[in-house]
């Protein structure tokens, strides 16, 4: 009952916050529906990023792959620091200044529309069969693996999955269709709070457990007894997470997800004011550095505490068996209720960035140019209710062998490496054409599927034959190689059919752009500590 209890009042506690907060604004334009009317502060930034990121997909995925591999994977997290760090410095200041709805809008200024319209289209499709329907199958299996729903409720493992999937997909979809950007921050910004105690609640206990009641007996004994899965550079034999791809694509990774992704860019596009935008993606660059400690070491714990009882084919039970392990029954309800919150905070944060995409990228451009605010807004919401009946009904197909997070970050992947390369040559040339920029959002996906996905095996053995190695070439290799393959290619299609004007950035006024004073500093702090875990930590 307790349970039940705690986890009904967390929950009411967020909607009524959010409620509250946001109870007499008027969505009657799209600047109110789509950005918070840019009023957004710094810590519901920073809040709103962290959960937007933060799923169940990183506290079961990433602590699986650890428990299957090592700490290696952190750097999904700890890299994620140094490409906040360059939006903040570089390309808030550029998309501020020119008062960007969406990152699309950008590429109108600076190409053409069919452009935008292109770009549009291809984060919808990132969206709409990776995002939304992967973040519901991870919250709604990582519900059932903590809280045993079909057994508690009696339903068969399907039966509870559906039942999840629905749950969650609804409730979060009425924070992205009723409330738009501002109730989806401040609803993830308390999540947030939430999040991080239990996150660290979780590797706390269970290192007491393990040390006796001793925490750095703990640690010391997990440390000791793996070493080896603290080798933060994954030189192990067929490595998951290569040291090599820090220097290849998970650049390109991390610079596209983190400063031209949409539905992160989106939190500081709503800021009331430059200083506010930089203060919360630093702010939550440093919630970053804590990511290691929630969703990687659990993994290596948890492999400590039951290796000889866990095979490796049931790694994404590691977490789950780690929290029933050490959490106290009272505090069941209050975990369950913030991995709840987890899930709905990445979802509706995914289902107002497509709407606001659809609306600003699709629906002004082949419905109605003249559409008034409240027109915007309708579309929005009807778009959101779309993709997430969409979502609700895709995500129990989802074959969930192999790792499911590896299989996000690949078809992320598919659009990433073209995308960032079409944005970067727009932001450090002036000549390269919108013809040119087309031919890359076009032809790169299809050389990165065809790679990766369409012919995976021919791929593999061409290139082990060529480097003289048995070892599968990770995919971020591929992805940094589509990258320079785009830019290349857009460079030779403009050196032949060149821009036909020259691109002049125009400011908008429409938010101050004064910078905040210790924005380089603290960017330089974030950027040591984060090199600073790889020479601790490499073995």
């Amino acid at each position: 009952m307790l349970t039940f209890v705690s986890f009904v009042g967390f929950t009411a506690l967020v909607a009524v916050i959010s409620y509250m907060l946001t109870r007499n604004d008027r969505m009657d334009s799209s600047d109110a529906y789509f950005l918070g009317g840019r009023s957004l502060t710094a810590w519901t930034i920073a809040g709103s990023l962290m959960l937007t990121n933060l799923s169940t997909e990183h506290l079961i995925g990433l602590n699986a792959d650890a428990f299957n591999h090592t700490i290696a994977v952190a750097a999904w997290e700890t890299t994620a620091a140094l490409a906040m760090v360059l939006a903040a410095l570089y390309f808030l200041p550029k998309y501020l200044k020119s008062g960007l709805t969406t990152i699309p809008e950008y590429l109108t200024n600076r190409y053409d529309e069919n452009t935008r319209v292109i770009a549009t289209m291809l984060f919808l499709l990132s969206y709409a069969i990776a995002i939304l329907p992967v973040v519901l199958l991870f919250g709604a299996t990582g519900i059932e693996s903590l809280f045993d729903v079909s057994e508690t409720l009696g339903l068969s493992k399907s039966e509870a999955l559906w039942l999840t999937v629905w749950g969650v997909g609804c409730l979060g979809s009425l924070y992205a269709i009723f409330g738009g950007l501002k109730a989806v921050a401040i609803s993830d910004t308390i999540n947030g709070v939430g999040f991080l105690i239990v996150g660290l609640m979780i590797p706390i206990l269970a290192l007491i457990m393990v040390g006796d009641g001793d925490f750095f007996a703990g640690l010391n004994e997990v440390y000791t007894e793996e070493h080896e899965k603290f080798d933060i550079t994954g030189d192990e034999p067929g490595s998951f997470l290569p040291f090599g791809v820090l220097f290849t694509g998970m650049i390109v990774n991390q610079v596209f997800f983190w400063c031209t992704n949409q539905s992160i860019v989106q939190r500081a596009l709503g800021a009331k004011n430059l200083a506010e935008a930089q203060k919360g993606v630093l702010i939550a660059a440093g919630f970053k550095l804590l990511g290691p400690f929630i969703i990687v070491l659990p993994g290596v714990i948890a492999f400590h505490m039951f290796k000889d009882t866990l095979a490796p084919e049931d790694y994404l039970l590691a977490y789950p068996m780690l929290v029933k392990a050490v959490l106290p029954t009272v505090l069941t309800g209050f975990f369950a209720a913030v991995m709840i919150g987890a899930v709905l905070s990445t979802f509706n944060s995914v289902l107002n960035s497509s709407a606001t995409l659809f609306c600003e990228g699709i629906y002004k451009v082949f419905f109605n140019r003249e559409a008034t605010g409240k027109q915007l807004v309708k579309a929005g919401r009807i778009t959101s209710i779309i993709l997430a009946l969409a979502a609700m009904t895709t995500a129990p197909l989802i074959d969930t062998s192999g790792s499911l997070y590896n299989f996000l970050q690949k078809i992320n992947a598919t659009f990433f490496g073209p995308m960032l390369a079409v944005i970067l040559l727009g932001m450090l040339t002036k000549n390269v054409s919108a013809f040119a920029a087309k031919a890359g959002l076009i032809v790169g996906p299809i050389i990165f599927y065809m790679l990766v996905f369409g012919y995976e095996d021919s791929v593999q053995a061409f290139l082990q034959n060529i480097f003289g190695t048995t070892e599968e070439i990770h995919f971020l290799h591929l992805l940094a190689f589509v990258f320079i393959l785009t830019v290349v290619g857009m460079l030779v299609i403009s050196y032949f059919k060149p821009a036909e004007t020259v691109y002049v950035e125009k400011a908008t006024h429409q938010v101050n752009i004064t910078p905040w004073k210790y924005a380089k500093v603290t960017g330089l702090i974030i950027s040591i500590i984060t090199v600073s875990f790889y020479i601790l930590l490499a073995q």
